[in-house]
């Protein structure tokens, strides 16, 4: 009997591919998505009860309206107040009221970063709440409280790129539930160009990981950082007019104002399926408080 021959040995070819690069193949973002797709977005009306007093990092009296936004890995709870009185002379103004701004981030919302800041000494978060104070002023109707104060909280839960847009989306679905009556919604997304395996392309509701990319601080799908032509620009906007009333780029625009025009473009594309969601949140709130008016409304009864 002839001994069996022995099995060919097949050359096996192995790489070592990274998950980012496998998604670059097929054009696809770090997370998976297509460049002009937005994060999962879920907001709910009412987070907070109207009748209890907040928090202890949110204002001490009764909550006139709230709402917590998750857009991604990013969670945002924004709690209103008022309208109510001034308290001081000095804050009163005679043709409408004061919006009253504050931004906060709890100590366990960055990753990697267990710091507590200050929103009153916090450059950053100064800023970012002098531009949420920007953008709502352009709807909220101010003219019809004068010498009262609107104040509105915001509280960074999580972080994972793009608290402003969030903060911003929040604020306003806070202020709707409240019942402070404004022009439009005010819906905020961001945008840029962003260079990833090579392609140079537009993308949509930026994470974290992408800004530090197109900010040149590493941390992306390119590992050198950003580039001369990669731009992120947040923008906020009220869609059914079509009017933008908030605009932040920090980048260096090398294609002048074509390049800023087209990244403009899909930040307001990106902001009109932002409205489609909250204005879906805004009617699931209404339903919900027509079913408890005609007593048809679902009673849950947590244990805490």
């Amino acid at each position: 009997r002839s001994p069996p021959h022995p099995s060919p040995k097949h050359n096996i070819m192995t790489t070592s591919l990274r998950r980012t690069d496998i998604l670059s193949l097929i054009h696809l973002r770090s997370d998976g998505r297509r460049p002009h797709e937005i994060r999962h977005m879920s907001c709910h009306l009412g987070a907070l009860p109207s009748t209890t007093a907040c928090g202890s990092a949110l204002p001490t009296s009764a909550c006139s309206g709230s709402a917590l936004v998750s857009m991604g890995l990013t969670q945002v709870l924004c709690v209103v107040r008022g309208p109510s009185d001034a308290g001081r002379r000095t804050e009163e103004l005679p043709d409408r009221a004061t919006l009253e701004v504050t931004m906060r981030t709890s100590p366990f919302s960055p990753p990697g970063d267990r710091r507590v800041t200050n929103p009153t000494s916090d450059r950053r978060l100064i800023e970012q709440s002098h531009l949420l104070q920007t953008a709502l002023s352009a709807s909220i109707l101010l003219h019809l409280y004068p010498k009262s104060k609107i104040s509105v909280t915001v509280m960074v839960l999580a972080d994972d790129g793009g608290r402003l847009e969030a903060a911003i989306n929040a604020a306003t679905l806070a202020l709707i539930d409240a019942g402070i009556p404004l022009k439009d919604m005010v819906c905020a997304c961001s945008a840029g160009r962003w260079s990833a395996g090579g392609s140079d392309e537009i993308v949509v509701d930026l994470n974290r990981r992408e800004i530090q990319a197109a900010n040149g601080t590493g941390g992306g799908g390119n590992e050198g950082g950003g580039t001369s032509d990669t731009i992120y620009l947040p923008v906020a906007a009220m869609p059914q007019r079509g009017t933008v009333v908030l605009a932040q780029c920090e980048s260096r625009l090398s294609g002048g104002a074509e390049a800023f025009g087209e990244v403009l473009e899909a930040a307001m594309g990106g902001c009109q399926m932002v409205m489609e969601v909250m204005a879906a949140a805004v009617r699931e709130r209404g339903a919900g408080l027509w079913k408890a008016k005609e007593g048809n409304a679902d009673v849950v009864l947590e244990d805490w």
